[in-house]
Formats: structure tokens, C-alpha cells, sequence
């Protein structure tokens, strides 16, 4: 619930900065000049692809938070079973036993898109969010029906 409001607060925190900006880029455009036009549609660029990457990210997290809601009513989730330090980081070395196991089930399984589900989990807890990230999209492809790119 926590990770939800963060996320929330910081999406609401981006929107803001974004009519911010936007508003400023306007107010370039609408003194007339040619250069205050040119930075106003640079300026009014900037919020576009924010609010692209902002839109495109909550629908992935929407879509992995579904798919840990059907994994879970499956009862097929991944037991949180590494081992921590005293501070209650992960254990490298336990991360890395458990992201051996699911790699193998994957390999054993490449079209199930619950064993690319628990890679992307081993992958975040070996802090590997790049690999984490794209075994996700990879399950939520195998999912939807839709083949998933090579890597």
C-alpha cells in the first residue's frame, strides 16, 4: 500500500510540474517573438513526453499488479524465501540461488508467462531492475497472448 501512494504522490507531484511547464511554454508562444515561439513549443515538448512515460508506466504497473492478483488467487506467487542482512537487505548470495532456480524453471517453461513472472521478481530482488523490467513486459506479452520480442 505504501509503494501505491508513493507512486500516487509523485505521479500528482509530475502532473503539477508538467502544467508548470506547460503554462510557461504558453506564455512563450503567446509573446510572439520567433525565438520565444520556438522555446515555447520546446518548452511545451518537454511535459508531451513526460506525460507519455508517466501514462506508459502506470500501465505497466497496472498490468503487473494484475498479473500478481491472478498469480496470487492461483496461489502461485513466489515465497519470499531469501535470506537477510541484520539492516534487512537481501542477501546477495541468497538472491542469487533463488534467481538460478527461477531461471531454470523458465527455461523449462519459455511460453508460461507465470515462470517470466517469478524471473522478473528474482531479478528484482538480485537488484537487476533493467532484466526485472523486461521479463515482466515478457510475462504480461505471454499473457495477453502476444508474442514477445526477442531480447
Amino acid at each position: 500500500m505504501r509503494a501505491k501512494l508513493t507512486y500516487a504522490l509523485t505521479a500528482a507531484v509530475l502532473v503539477v510540474y508538467f502544467v508548470l511547464v506547460g503554462s510557461r511554454g504558453v506564455l512563450l508562444i503567446e509573446t510572439g517573438t520567433p525565438l520565444t515561439v520556438t522555446f515555447g513549443v520546446a518548452v511545451l515538448i518537454l511535459p508531451v513526453i513526460g506525460l507519455w512515460f508517466l501514462w506508459k508506466n502506470t500501465q505497466f504497473v497496472r498490468r503487473a499488479n494484475a498479473l500478481a492478483a491472478e498469480l496470487d488467487a492461483e496461489g502461485g506467487l513466489p515465497v519470499d524465501e531469501l535470506r537477510r542482512t541484520p539492516s534487512g537487505r537481501i542477501d546477495r548470495d541468497s538472491a542469487d540461488e533463488v534467481f538460478t532456480r527461477r531461471k531454470a524453471e523458465t527455461e523449462a517453461a519459455p511460453d508460461d508467462w507465470r515462470t517470466w513472472f517469478r524471473l522478473a521478481v528474482a531479478y528484482h530482488d538480485a537488484r537487476d531492475t533493467p532484466r526485472a523490467r523486461k521479463a515482466m513486459q515478457r510475462a504480461i506479452a505471454l499473457h495477453d497472448g502476444k508474442q514477445p520480442e526477442t531480447a
